[in-house]
């Protein structure tokens, strides 16, 4: 289930507004009927701040659509951001992008898991490009759109106040990275790219 979508031009119109977080929040309650922590919230202001200033690359057509909170049909995962459109060779493709606010992390010995500062405490949490990827394989699995109208998916993860993600890219992690990689705070340039490809 789509919670909020529109077009690159009215989602940046939405963070320009100061009330991304409140309209998001309005929409969960309504089309989820759930609510959501103030911390959740918080970030939701923070992390689409960040991702607009990204899709404020005129190569990224205004006609981007913009999924926020995407319910993946048949569990209770929500994709943070997910880009659709069209590349160059008219193949329909969409960008998944795991957004994160780490701004630490340590490598672990589990596969696809990592340990940060999460809920007041360090804890062990999944690897955010793991994270993107699997929402990626459940989509192709169960979205009927995406398995029979040929849509490419192309995973990754954004990590906005990240600076260097040694960590996070560990040669253990290599599988994951290379299914949907991870970009910080100073890879904005990279994640432009990655989506406009």
């Amino acid at each position: 289930m789509i919670v909020y979508h529109r077009d690159k031009s009215g989602f940046c119109d939405d963070v320009a507004t100061g009330r991304i977080d409140e309209i998001l929040l309005d929409r969960v309650r309504d089309r989820l009927g759930i609510g959501v922590g103030p911390s959740e919230v918080k970030s939701w202001h923070h992390s689409l701040t960040h991702l607009s200033l990204v899709l404020g690359d005129e190569g990224i057509p205004t006609s981007t659509g913009v999924a926020l909170e995407f319910q993946i049909p048949q569990t209770g995962k929500r994709i943070d951001a997910l880009l659709s459109g069209r590349n160059d060779e008219v193949a329909d493709r969409a960008v998944i992008i795991e957004l994160k606010q780490w701004e630490t992390a340590e490598e672990t010995a589990m596969d696809g898991v990592v340990r940060t500062f999460l809920g007041g405490g360090i804890r062990d949490t999944a690897h955010p490009s793991y994270q993107a990827w699997s929402y990626a394989e459940l989509l192709r699995g169960f979205n009927e759109s995406v398995y029979e109208g040929d849509i490419e998916l192309h995973p990754c993860a954004f990590l906005h106040n990240y600076q260097a993600p040694a960590a996070l890219e560990a040669d253990f992690y290599a599988p994951w990275l290379k299914q949907a990689p991870l970009f910080g705070k100073t890879d904005v340039k990279a994640l432009r790219a990655f989506i406009k490809k």
